[in-house]
């Protein structure tokens, strides 16, 4: 599987052209930018006046064509009405509706849906550089959700959105997942769902440190997939009062949670597991490890509750 630490280069290029199908007040441009009083018809134009400053890119209700390359600043994209706005299918660069490379970025209320690229890695958001939080978000039916990363001590955080239909392993020789990042900082995942994947992991991560608390993994309609949580590298931190439920039809069954499969970069001693419910989905007669790790370090998993034929921990 291919690493995403990316260059901090700046690559000026232009986005895509915007066809928003919008609701709303006729003839008003859809994007409205804070303290400019600018509104324009597309959302790459309303991403550079922006420059390396701070603002508020407020969006209209409607289904838009469209993606933005963020080259500086620190940018909220944020629906007007949470869930009303989509972005369908576009990408900017071959990557993503969003390539996120300013200072920080803010994503609110937005969908993202069928994004797809040759290289397998199409995704609603590429983080390249910048703290980046996303709330209230839904990631569909797409190669990848959540992608990229920084090497230095950047901060992501994930809360109330759904990643539903996304992942392949088919396409092309890497795999992609549902969220797959990286970097020298910190990942947090909180009160978010999980379903219906299409291969690769749900949550694949390459990060010293992880929070990863009060989510749904519902694989009961997933198809190819692997682990819930990959932590390829090791990695200390908390996953705890999250909900598993393991369906039938894997590549890989044998663990929900797996830790340093690839490498032992970061360590994982105090990474703690803790206050979770996993389960198989009816009809199984799979064993596989609610845990299962390839490191030596010594890792606290207890108090979970695990359904019928699923192990406490394998060490590999």
């Amino acid at each position: 599987m291919r690493r995403y630490f990316v260059s901090a280069a700046l690559i000026c290029m232009a986005a895509a052209a915007a066809s928003p199908v919008r609701a709303g007040q006729a003839g008003a441009p859809p994007f409205q930018v804070s303290g400019s009083n600018q509104g324009f018809w597309k959302l790459q134009e309303a991403v550079s006046s922006v420059r390396d400053g701070v603002a508020v890119i407020t969006i209209a209700p409607g289904t838009y064509h469209d993606c933005a390359i963020q080259q500086g600043g620190v940018i909220t994209f944020r629906a007007e009405t949470p869930g009303s706005v989509i972005f369908d299918g576009t990408t900017c660069e071959g990557k993503a509706a969003l390539v996120l490379r300013g200072r920080g970025s803010k994503v609110e209320g937005l969908t993202f849906r069928n994004m797809r690229v040759a290289d397998g890695n199409g995704a609603g958001i590429r983080t390249e550089m910048g703290d980046l939080s996303v709330s209230d978000s839904r990631f569909l039916d797409s190669q990848e959700g959540i992608l990229g990363g920084q090497p230095t001590g950047q901060r992501i955080v994930i809360d109330r959105s759904t990643f539903s239909g996304l992942g392949q392993c088919d396409q092309t020789p890497d795999c992609s997942h549902s969220i797959y990042l990286a970097n020298q900082g910190s990942v947090t995942i909180t009160r978010s769902r999980f379903e219906r994947g299409t291969g690769g992991h749900y949550v694949k991560l390459r990060v010293p440190h992880v929070t990863i608390t009060d989510n749904s993994f519902d694989d009961s309609r997933g198809s190819a997939t692997n682990y819930m949580i990959d932590l390829s590298e090791g990695g200390t931190g908390l996953i705890a009062r999250n909900a598993f439920v393991q369906g039938a039809n894997k590549e890989n069954w044998t663990a929900f949670i797996m830790v340093a499969a690839e490498a032992r970069n970061y360590p994982s001693t105090g990474l703690t597991i803790t206050d979770n419910v996993a389960t198989l989905a009816p009809g199984q007669t799979r064993s596989p490890a609610f845990v299962a790790s390839a490191t030596r370090d010594t890792i606290a998993v207890a108090d979970n509750r695990l359904g019928q034929g699923v192990r406490r921990f394998e060490q590999r």
